[in-house]
C-alpha cells in the first residue's frame, strides 16, 4: 500500500464526519509520528508533510553527515558513504534527507494506524457534535423522524447526527411517522459516557417564543420583546409582549393581518390556543389582561404573600377560570400571583353559578345533557325535581342524584 492509497483510506473517514479537514490532517500527522516514535524512539528529526489539496503524504528523515570513521548514532546520524548511496554531492557537515515509504514502516503497524485514527476520529467526530450543539441550546432544529419508540423518538438532523425528543417533551396530541420531518428547539445537550446526547423538547416555553421570533420579524429585530410565556403544551398559552416603538402595535404585530402571523405557530403547536397580551408594570391592569376574557369588577392584593382576591360578577366567573381551570392558572403563572375569584353579588342579586364552574366535579358530557334542556345554572337545574331531570335527560337516576347533591352543596350557606 502506497502513501496515496493510505491516505486516501483514512480520508474517507472524513467524508461523514463533522471534522474539517485542516483538523482531519493534523490527526493524521500526530498518528505518523506516533508509528515513528515507536520504531525510532523519536520523531525530532523527521518531517511530515501532507497535502492537503492532492491528499498524498510524504515522511522525510533528517540525519547529519559524518566521516565513516566518527559514525556513532544512526538515528542522528549518517556516514558519507551511506550519504553518497542517496546523493553524490552531499558533503560532511550537512544534513542528509532520505524519504521513508509506508511499506517501511511494516504491515502491522499500518494496520495500527489505521485503528488508531479512527478511533481519534470517532472522539473528535463526538466532541464537535457536542460543541456544535452545545452552542445551539434553544435555537430551533428540524430533524426526521428515524424511529419512534414509547418513551422518545430518534430524529436525524440533515447530517446524520441522532437527537432524542423524550415522550416527556412531545405535546399530548404529537403523532409522528418514521420519514417525518419534525421541528423542535434544543433543550439540553449532554454528554454521556463520552458520547453526545441532544435532548430536543416541542413543549418548553422557548420553543413557542423562536416559533413568534421566526414568525415575527418585529420580535426577531428587537422592536418587540417577550416578556413572558405560559404554556400547557396542546391545550392552551399566555404570551405577554412589550413594545420599544410606541407606533407599534405588539399584539397586533403578533397576530398579524387576519391572524396571518399566529396561525401558523398555532398548527405546528396542534391548534394551541394562544392568547397574547400588552405587558405592563401596573400589576391590576396586568392581571386583568392576563384573566382575559373575563371582565373583573375589583382587585386585593397581597404582596408579602403574592396572592390576590379577584371579584367578578357571577357570570364572569367561569370565562376567569377557564376550561378545566387552565385560564385561572396560567394567568397565575404569568403574573406571579396566586389567583383566588370570588363572586361579586350585590345585596338585591339572586346568587346562582354557572354550569361550567363544575368540569372538576361533574364531567362535561353530563353538563351538556342539563344544558341540552335549558339548565345552565346551577338553581336552574335545582329548580327541577328528579323525576323530571330523568324524564327530560338521558342521564341515570344515580347520576341525577349526584348532580343534585352537587350543586346543593354550593348554596348551603345561603339556604341557613
Amino acid at each position: 500500500m502506497n502513501s496515496l492509497d493510505l491516505v486516501e483510506s483514512f480520508s474517507q473517514f472524513k467524508e461523514f464526519k463533522n471534522i474539517d479537514r485542516p483538523t482531519m490532517m493534523r490527526v493524521l500527522e500526530d498518528v505518523f509520528r506516533t508509528i515513528i516514535r515507536r520504531k525510532y524512539e523519536t520523531d525530532d528529526n523527521f518531517d511530515v508533510i501532507i497535502n492537503t489539496d492532492k491528499g498524498d503524504l510524504e515522511i522525510w528523515r533528517r540525519r547529519e553527515i559524518v566521516e565513516d570513521k566518527d559514525w556513532e548514532d544512526p538515528l542522528t546520524q549518517i556516514s558519507l558513504s551511506e550519504a553518497h548511496k542517496l546523493d553524490e554531492d552531499y558533503e560532511v557537515g550537512e544534513e542528509a534527507y532520505e524519504e521513508l515509504t509506508i511499506e517501511s514502516f511494516g504491515r502491522r503497524s499500518v494496520l495500527a494506524a489505521k485503528q488508531t485514527l479512527f478511533s481519534r476520529i470517532m472522539e473528535l467526530e463526538k466532541d464537535e457534535i457536542y460543541k456544535k450543539y452545545k452552542d445551539r441550546e434553544n435555537d430551533i432544529v428540524t430533524g426526521e423522524v428515524y424511529q419512534i419508540w414509547k418513551r422518545e423518538a430518534l430524529l436525524l438532523d440533515e447530517e446524520g447526527n441522532e437527537l432524542i425528543l423524550p415522550k416527556s417533551e412531545q405535546i399530548p396530541s404529537d403523532f409522528f411517522k418514521k420519514g417525518e420531518n419534525v421541528r423542535a428547539i434544543i433543550k439540553e445537550v449532554q454528554m454521556r459516557n463520552n458520547n453526545p446526547r441532544i435532548i430536543l423538547s416541542r413543549t418548553a416555553p422557548d420553543f413557542l417564543a423562536k416559533l413568534m421570533e421566526q414568525e415575527v420579524p418585529e420580535i426577531f429585530d428587537g422592536l418587540i420583546t417577550i416578556k413572558g410565556i405560559v404554556r400547557e403544551p396542546g391545550e392552551r398559552a399566555k404570551v405577554a409582549v412589550e413594545s420599544y416603538d410606541d407606533r407599534i402595535d405588539p399584539v397586533g404585530a403578533c397576530v398579524g393581518m387576519k391572524g396571518s402571523r399566529i396561525h401558523g405557530i398555532v398548527r405546528e403547536l396542534k391548534n394551541e390556543n394562544i392568547d397574547i397580551i400588552n405587558y405592563t408594570n401596573n400589576k391590576n391592569l396586568y392581571v386583568q389582561r392576563a384573566l382575559a376574557p373575563a371582565r373583573i369588577n375589583n382587585m386585593d392584593f397581597n404582596d408579602e404573600k403574592k396572592t390576590v382576591s379577584v371579584y367578578l360578577n357571577p357570570d364572569q366567573v367561569s370565562k376567569a377560570i377557564g376550561r378545566g381551570g387552565l385560564n385561572i392558572k396560567l394567568a397565575g403563572r404569568l403574573t406571579g400571583y396566586e389567583i383566588d375569584v370570588f363572586r361579586d353579588i350585590a345585596e338585591d342579586e339572586e346568587y346562582d353559578i354557572d354550569l361550567d364552574e363544575f368540569t372538576d366535579e361533574i364531567e362535561e358530557w353530563i353538563l351538556d345533557e342539563l344544558k341540552g334542556i335549558g339548565c345552565d345554572t346551577a338553581k336552574s337545574v335545582l329548580a327541577l325535581d328528579a323525576e323530571t331531570l330523568l324524564r327530560r335527560t338521558d342521564l341515570e337516576e344515580e347520576t341525577i342524584d349526584d348532580v343534585l347533591k352537587i350543586l346543593s352543596e354550593e348554596f348551603k350557606d345561603e339556604n341557613k
